[in-house]
């Protein structure tokens, strides 16, 4: 179960609820990072990609923010997403579902007024056919496959799709999009290859309007734009440019409480099987999370947290729910029980933290326990 409060003001309160450390997601931060993106995609609408629970952030805190900040289109990934999602939407908000649906969904979605991404020629003729039972229109998103193999309807099937899209008129198609794989990389040949086969693609479907950019591909400029862009991990915080400076503000910083600290004489084993061994008298702290709690069992012996300007190194492998730094370059006793240290903040960004686990941002975010003590500041 996750606890979660709203902060009213900048000021952190002391430990309670029993929480074993701070999450906090600066949801004044979101809309700053939205306008950002907005700013960058000049004459574009900008929708917002809300899947996983807002990336792990908590979709009901998230959207209602990203609406204020004029955002009118949402994105999640499965069916089940929408339906909870649904309800807390303004009628005017537009719902898709990447995914599309599966066998059975298709009148419930029709009844919830939640719009499929169309990635298979049976997805279309299953939501066709549904349109017919209502006999009323009902709008859909086209995703076509332009180079990532991944979903999309692919280059080989798309003429006898465009063929019964213009044979047919119980389907009103919002845009063609497709998805980007190498945006976060700008130099990578393939956000070319894919944007020539998207125009490809814009000339076979005509008059339908180009859903295509992602978080990196924003910054790839106008030419992936299309009509609509679908940012995600950037909106978060997430560096949506690999090897560059991040243009993104910091929406998460999560804190961790120290449960136990001690002093051990050289040639101490730490953690299990020992992976560490100390080279001489060292001063440990043990934190209250671990991979339970979304800090990956990768950081053991290889990742860090901070208190203050310091960093203070992994030692051992990270347990389900404890982690051992070495805090030696502190003054003794600056850390006791209760006292909080730093996994993500200012001193190690997310991209940061994901870096020395072997793995990416969104892995970080969308992994974050349930544990911590949810804080949403505005």
């Amino acid at each position: 179960m996750a606890f979660a409060k709203i902060l009213p003001k900048a000021d952190a309160p002391g430990l309670d609820e029993g929480a074993p450390g701070y999450l906090t997601i600066d949801l004044s931060a979101l809309a700053r990072n939205y306008r950002r993106l907005s700013g960058l995609a000049g004459k574009a609408q900008v929708g917002g990609v809300v899947k996983a629970d807002a990336y792990g952030l908590g979709a009901g805190e998230v959207t209602p923010v990203l609406y204020a900040a004029g955002c009118r289109h949402f994105f999640v990934a499965q069916f089940s997403e929408a339906m909870a999602l649904r309800p807390q939407l303004p009628a005017d908000a537009q719902l898709f579902v990447l995914n599309g649906l599966l066998p059975g969904n298709e009148e419930t979605c029709a009844d919830h007024d939640i719009i499929p991404v169309i990635n298979s020629l049976e997805q279309w003729r299953r939501w066709v056919a549904t349109a017919k039972s209502h006999s009323r229109v009902l709008p859909a998103v086209l995703q076509l496959d332009t180079g990532m193999s991944r979903l999309g309807v692919p280059p080989e099937e798309r003429h006898a799709l465009a063929a019964e899209v213009a044979a047919q008129a119980k389907v009103r198609v919002l845009f063609v999009m497709s998805h980007l794989a190498s945006a976060d990389e700008p130099d990578c040949a393939q956000n070319a290859d894919q944007l020539n086969e998207m125009r490809r693609v814009a000339e076979e479907f005509p008059g339908f309007d180009v859903c295509f950019a992602n978080s990196g591909g924003i910054l790839l400029g106008a030419d992936y734009h299309g009509k609509l862009v679908r940012p995600g991990i950037a909106l978060y915080g997430g560096n949506p440019n690999t090897g560059a400076p991040n243009p993104m503000e910091p929406v998460v910083s999560l804190d961790v409480a120290v449960v136990q600290t001690r002093t051990v004489p050289a040639g101490a084993k730490v953690g299990y099987s020992g992976t560490f061994v100390t080279e001489r008298e060292t001063r440990l702290a043990t934190i209250a999370a671990g991979y339970a709690d979304g800090l990956p069992r990768s950081l053991s012996n290889r990742g860090a947290v901070y208190h203050g300007e310091t960093r203070l190194p992994i030692v051992g492998r990270v347990s389900m729910d404890s982690i051992t730094i070495d805090v030696t370059a502190l003054p003794e006793g600056t850390l006791s029980l209760g006292s909080r240290v730093e996994v993500i903040g200012p001193h190690q960004s997310i991209d940061d933290l994901a870096r020395d686990a072997g793995t990416i941002s969104y892995e970080i975010l969308t992994s974050l326990g349930r544990r911590y003590l949810r804080q949403y500041r505005r």
